[in-house]
C-alpha cells in the first residue's frame, strides 16, 4: 500500500486555507498533518509534524514565507519536506526568493484542484520541481530585472568551476526547462546518469533544489534570459 502523503498547509487567509485543508482531505493518499497562518506557526508544525510537502504562502503578516521556507529546511531532519510555494502572481519577486531559499516550486493560487493536486504528488513523490518551465520564465524575468539594475545581488552566485564540462551540459538544459528525460534523449545518456550528474552538480555547489539549480544557472550567465537553445 501506498503511503500518504503528508500535507502542512500555510496561508494566513482563513478561507483560503480551508478550502486548501478541505480539498486535500478529501482526496487520496493525502494526509493534512497539520495548517499555520503565519511563518513562525508554519516552522513550529512544520518541526512538530514531519510533513513531506508544505504548501506555503508567501505575503503573511510576521514571518514571511521565504523566511519560513528557509528556517524549515534548515531544522528539518533528513529527507527534508518540499515546499511548494502559493502565490497569486506568477512573475512574484518573493517567489523568486523562496526558490533561492531552497522552495522545490510554485503553484497559482487560482490553479484548478486537479492542477494542486498533480502539484502536491509530483512534488511529495520526489520531483524535483514542479512545472520547470513556468519556473524558468519566472527565474528569466528576474534575472533580466537584476541586469538592468545593474546586477546587484545580495550573495554572489556560487563559482561553476567544480563542475565537469558534462555537469556543465545537463545544468544548462535543466535551466532551459527539461526534464530528466528529455535531457537522456538530447544527450544520449539514461535518464539515471542524468540525476546522477544533477546530484553531483547540486552537492558540488552546496544546493538543496532543482529550482535552485536553476536560479544558480541565469545568475552565473551560465544560461542567457530569453535565449533559444
Amino acid at each position: 500500500m501506498t503511503a500518504c502523503i503528508r500535507v502542512l498547509v500555510v496561508d494566513d487567509q482563513f478561507l483560503i486555507r480551508a478550502g486548501l485543508v478541505g480539498l486535500l482531505r478529501a482526496a487520496p493518499g493525502i494526509e493534512v498533518v497539520g495548517e499555520a497562518g503565519d511563518g513562525d506557526e508554519a516552522v513550529e508544525l512544520a518541526a512538530r509534524t514531519c510533513p513531506d510537502v508544505v504548501l506555503m504562502d508567501i505575503r503573511m503578516p510576521g514571518m514571511n514565507g521565504i523566511t519560513a521556507t528557509a528556517k524549515i529546511l534548515e531544522q528539518a531532519a533528513d529527507p527534508a519536506p518540499r515546499v511548494l510555494v502559493l502565490t497569486t502572481f506568477d512573475l512574484d519577486e518573493y517567489v523568486y526568493g523562496a526558490l533561492r531559499a531552497g522552495a522545490s516550486g510554485f503553484l497559482l493560487k487560482d490553479s484548478g484542484p486537479e492542477r494542486l493536486l498533480a502539484a502536491v504528488a509530483a512534488v511529495g513523490g520526489g520531483d524535483a520541481l514542479f512545472a520547470p518551465s513556468v519556473t524558468r520564465r519566472l527565474v528569466e524575468a528576474f534575472a533580466r530585472q537584476a541586469a538592468e539594475a545593474g546586477g546587484e545581488k545580495e550573495q554572489p552566485p556560487p563559482d561553476l568551476a567544480a563542475l565537469t564540462l558534462r555537469e556543465v551540459e545537463v545544468l544548462k538544459l535543466i535551466a532551459r526547462g527539461l526534464t530528466n528525460a528529455d535531457i537522456a534523449e538530447r544527450l544520449y545518456i539514461s535518464e539515471a546518469t542524468v540525476k546522477t550528474h544533477l546530484n553531483r552538480t547540486m552537492s558540488k555547489l552546496d544546493l538543496d533544489s532543482r529550482a535552485q539549480a536553476v536560479v544558480v544557472a541565469y545568475e552565473t550567465g551560465l544560461v542567457t534570459p530569453g535565449a533559444g537553445g
